[in-house]
């Protein structure tokens, strides 16, 4: 590890270990004190001044995921995704890893149905070349076919890595195209071999103009700076690139689902069978989200939860039971998955589920699980604020998907707010066997000459 890297090492180190004995002593999860701005060309820029240590945070997070693709083009955006490290007008080819590893930084971007994001963390000193290396390649990405062509067999390589070439992969993408209706999520972000093998230079120019606009654009800035000089450092870089006009807006109705899906697959890397089930919910930041979250923890959240309890612990007929509930611009999910034994009939693993959850819709939660279900989210919520990182990120995804980055300093509350009611009352409203999707993988039957083993 080089000097700067493990300086910055030190520098956040000592910024969580502030942070965590500041909440300790006070008991309160202190406020994020956050100044928004809109440049002239439509770029929302949030900063927040945090002197804790000297370094800095940026995120930018475009509002396009998967959910914008469309059909016979799909893994558009996490492909996207990949050529924005490609090199831009004043960036070569991969030099942005290196530009910012060579100063003591960390970086990479994530992709996912609703946003697209990217980020670094370097020591305070970097706030330049943290901001000129976002506007770069926002205003100038190199986009050729052969940049092109080295992203889309990366991201196939991907594909096959963490889809094709898994236990359990295929699984999650069918339960996917079963789950939903309107193409907007019915597709995975990864997409198909086919797509990405079709996507043109000519494409990805058009993709760019649309959505890696400024307009559509929010730059979070979390750290060690002065909030007046910060911003004055973002307009010189930001503020010329121009804006385009705004992207089409996406349908994300979904249908009412009347009657249970149901799939089967074989497959041969599973060493042990497993039964996925989803139950389609509600978009993200509701009321209902946050009390089928509450629910989510009581019903399969750690060794205690009711799943685990009777599937792994009581009944022995699975080796591992668990699931969460999604958080989505559109329709959610609520998914469990269990992994059981051969020799257990797949109908009564579904029941011993389907059991728990008729028995929560009766008699709801218990006092001790609505608590532990509201403290393993506060505990999660505040391991999320202890690094300028870690905030830049979440103040830019609600920042996306909700337009109130003021939902890290509200979102604690909502939770609280949840009743035993509640859960209940989402419980019977959600988990319903005609709203529920249901995959199960099973062993593929061994063939002559194959023993089981590694082939």
């Amino acid at each position: 590890m080089k000097k700067s890297q493990i300086f910055f090492s030190i520098f956040l180190a000592a910024a969580i270990l502030s942070i965590t004995a500041a909440a300790q002593t006070t008991g309160k999860i202190s406020r994020v004190e956050f100044k928004e701005t809109v440049l002239k060309n439509g770029l929302r820029v949030i900063t927040v001044e945090d002197h804790t240590a000297p370094v800095i945070a940026i995120n930018v997070t475009y509002d396009v995921g998967s959910r914008n693709e469309r059909k016979g083009r799909t893994g558009f955006a996490h492909l996207f995704e990949h050529m924005m490290f490609k090199g831009s007008e004043n960036i070569g080819s991969g030099e942005h890893f290196t530009l910012v590893f060579n100063n003591g930084g960390t970086m990479n971007g994530t992709t996912n149905e609703d946003r697209t994001n990217y980020f670094e963390a370097l020591p305070a000193n970097q706030l330049d070349l943290a901001i000129f290396l976002e506007a770069d390649r926002m205003k100038s990405l190199a986009i050729t076919k052969e940049n092109l062509d080295n992203q889309r067999n990366a991201v196939q390589e991907e594909r096959r890595l963490g889809v094709d070439n898994v236990p359990y992969g295929k699984s999650s993408e069918i339960q996917q195209e079963l789950l939903y209706d309107n193409f907007a999520y019915k597709h995975t972000v990864i997409g198909s071999m086919d797509d990405l093998n079709a996507a043109s230079v000519e494409d990805v120019a058009d993709f760019f103009k649309t959505y890696y606009a400024p307009n559509n654009a929010v730059l979070t800035l979390v750290g060690d700076f002065k909030t007046e000089d910060a911003l004055a450092r973002i307009r010189k870089s930001f503020e010329s690139i121009p804006r385009q006009p705004a992207p089409p807006a996406v349908d994300m109705t979904e249908p009412e689902q009347k009657a249970e899906r149901r799939a089967t697959i074989e497959d041969a890397l599973a060493r042990l069978p497993q039964v996925d089930i989803a139950f389609k919910t509600v978009q993200g930041n509701t009321p209902d989200f946050y009390a089928l979250q509450v629910l989510s923890s009581a019903l399969q959240n750690g060794q205690s939860s009711r799943l685990y309890q009777k599937l792994v612990k009581e009944k022995e007929m699975a080796t591992d039971v668990g699931g969460y509930a999604d958080e989505k611009r559109g329709t959610g999910a609520l998914y469990i998955s269990a992994t059981y034994k051969p020799n257990m009939k797949t109908e009564d693993v579904e029941a011993a589920i389907y059991d728990e959850i008729e028995r929560i819709k009766r008699e709801g939660v218990a006092d001790w699980e609505l608590q532990k279900a509201k403290n393993a989210t506060r505990r999660n919520f505040i391991n999320g604020l202890l690094s300028s990182l870690s905030r830049a990120n979440t103040i830019g995804q609600y920042a996306v998907y909700y337009g109130d980055p003021n939902l890290i300093n509200t979102r604690l509350d909502k939770v609280n707010a949840v009743t035993k009611e509640d859960v209940m009352r989402v419980a019977n409203k959600y988990l319903k066997p005609t709203n529920r999707t249901v995959v199960v993988t099973t062993l593929k039957a061994k063939t002559a000459g194959n023993t089981g083993g590694v082939q």
